[in-house]
C-alpha cells in the first residue's frame, strides 16, 4: 500500500472500529449503549418520571419505561416543539425531521439534536467500509450525486425563536458535507432554494438541477432513496437521451428507504447506473439503525449507537406477538417489530417489521402489516432469491 493511501486507510478503520467491535460482540455492546442512554434520558423529565437514574439492568428498563408509538410520544412533542425541551431533549434541537410517509394522514415530527446528528453519519460507514476493503480511495476524488429531498422546508416556533424542519436525509446530507471529505452537488442548499413542493414538475426541478451541476463531474457515489434514483435515471432517458451509466463510472450507490434494494430493485438499478456496487442503508427519520457491511445483501445494525429490541411473532409473520426479546437475540429466520431506543425517544416501536438472517445480518422486510411476511415472501419468489443473502 502506498504511503498516501496509508493515513486515509487508518481514519477510515478508526471510524469503522467501534462499529466492526459492537458487532462481534452485540450484548456488550448493548449494554453500554443502554448504560449511556439512561445517563442521557435522566436529565430529562420523561426520564425521571420513569426512574432513568436508578435502572442498572435491562429487565429494569423494561418494567419502568413501557413501549410507546408515535402516537404515544405525539403529545410530548407537542409540548417540546411548544417550547418545553427538557421533557424529552437534554440539547437545544438543530431542527426538525418530518416524514416523507404519514401517520394518520400527517407527517411525523421528529427533533433532531447536535448527538443524534453526529449519530447519522454512522450510514457512512457501508460507503467507508468499501473503501477499505476494496483499496478504491479514487471514490474521494469524485463527488456524490445528491438526490436528497430538501432539508428545510418550512419553520417551527419553540418558545422564542423559529426552528426549521425539513427531510431527514436532506439534513444528513447538509452536516455530511460540512464534516468530511465527501463534496455533494448539488449543495443541499441549492436543492433547498428550489421549496419543499413533492409534485411531479417540484421533482424535475431537482433532477434538472442535479444534471446541470454533476453532467462534467466525477460521479463516483450515489445516496439517497432507492426509487428517487431510479426515477432521476428514467428523467435522464426522457429528457436528455442519456443514463447515468452513459455520464458516470459509478462505483457505489448507498440507498434506503425501501425493501428490495439488493433483490427486486438491484436488476434496474444496475441496469440504469452499471455495475455498480449497492450497499443498503436502514435509517429513517429517527436515526441511522444499520447498514450494509459487505457483498452479503443485507445489513449489520449500529450496536454501538443504539438500543435495539423487537416484539417477536410467528414464523410465518401470521400470530400474535410471543415478547420482547433483544434484536441480537433473534434466531435465523424470525420476526419481528423493532423497538429501539435513541437519544430522544426511550423504547419507541417504529413500526418496521425485521426479519433475521444468518447473524449479523437483517432485513427490513416493510411497515409491521400482517401481509408485510406475504408479500416479502412472494417478491423474494418472483426474483429468485428465496432468503439468499
Amino acid at each position: 500500500m502506498g504511503a498516501e493511501n496509508r493515513a486515509p486507510m487508518e481514519r477510515l478503520n478508526a471510524f469503522l472500529q467501534p462499529w466492526h467491535e459492537a458487532v462481534s460482540d452485540p450484548a456488550g455492546a448493548q449494554q453500554a449503549v443502554l448504560h449511556r442512554l439512561l445517563q442521557m434520558y435522566a436529565q430529562t423529565d420523561y426520564g425521571a418520571q420513569h426512574g432513568a437514574a436508578h435502572i442498572e439492568t435491562i429487565e429494569d428498563y423494561r418494567r419502568a419505561f413501557p413501549v410507546a408509538t408515535y402516537e404515544d410520544y405525539k403529545p410530548l412533542i407537542q409540548r417540546v416543539m411548544a417550547g418545553d425541551l427538557r421533557l424529552l431533549l437534554t440539547e437545544e434541537p438543530v431542527g426538525w425531521a418530518i416524514t416523507r410517509g404519514t401517520t394518520k394522514g400527517e407527517s411525523k415530527f421528529i427533533p433532531m439534536t447536535p448527538t443524534d446528528l453526529r449519530m447519522r453519519v454512522s450510514a457512512g460507514r457501508a460507503m467507508m467500509n468499501y473503501v477499505v476493503s476494496s483499496g478504491r480511495y479514487d471514490l474521494f476524488q469524485g463527488v456524490n450525486l445528491n438526490l436528497n429531498f430538501p432539508s428545510a422546508v418550512g419553520t417551527v416556533r419553540m418558545g422564542d425563536r423559529e426552528v426549521e424542519y425539513g427531510y431527514s436525509s436532506g439534513i444528513y446530507t447538509k452536516y455530511v458535507s460540512a464534516h468530511t471529505p465527501i463534496r455533494s452537488l448539488p449543495s443541499q442548499e441549492e436543492i433547498d432554494a428550489l421549496g419543499g413542493g413533492k409534485t411531479v414538475r417540484d421533482w424535475e426541478a431537482r433532477f434538472e438541477l442535479a444534471y446541470e451541476k454533476c453532467k462534467d463531474e466525477n460521479v463516483t457515489l450515489v445516496g439517497g432513496v432507492a426509487p428517487t434514483a431510479i426515477r432521476f435515471a428514467r428523467y435522464l432517458r426522457r429528457v436528455h437521451g442519456v443514463y447515468p451509466k452513459d455520464l458516470w463510472r459509478t462505483q457505489i450507490m448507498t440507498l434506503g428507504s425501501v425493501p428490495g434494494i439488493n433483490t427486486y430493485l438491484q436488476p434496474a438499478l444496475t441496469a440504469l447506473y452499471g455495475p455498480v456496487v449497492i450497499r443498503e442503508i436502514y435509517g429513517t427519520t429517527e436515526g441511522m439503525f444499520g447498514q450494509q457491511r459487505d457483498e452479503k445483501r443485507a445489513w449489520v445494525p449500529n450496536y454501538d449507537l443504539f438500543f435495539f429490541e423487537v416484539e417477536t411473532r410467528s414464523l410465518t409473520g401470521l400470530g400474535p406477538g410471543t415478547g420482547i426479546k433483544m434484536l441480537h437475540e433473534m434466531r435465523p429466520g424470525e420476526l419481528g417489530s423493532l423497538i429501539v431506543s435513541t437519544p430522544v425517544l426511550p423504547r419507541y416501536k417504529i413500526g418496521d417489521l425485521i426479519l433475521a438472517l444468518r447473524p449479523p445480518y437483517f432485513r427490513c422486510i416493510g411497515r409491521d402489516r400482517w401481509w408485510t411476511p406475504l408479500h416479502y415472501a412472494w417478491n423474494e419468489l418472483m426474483t429468485f432469491n428465496l432468503g439468499r443473502l
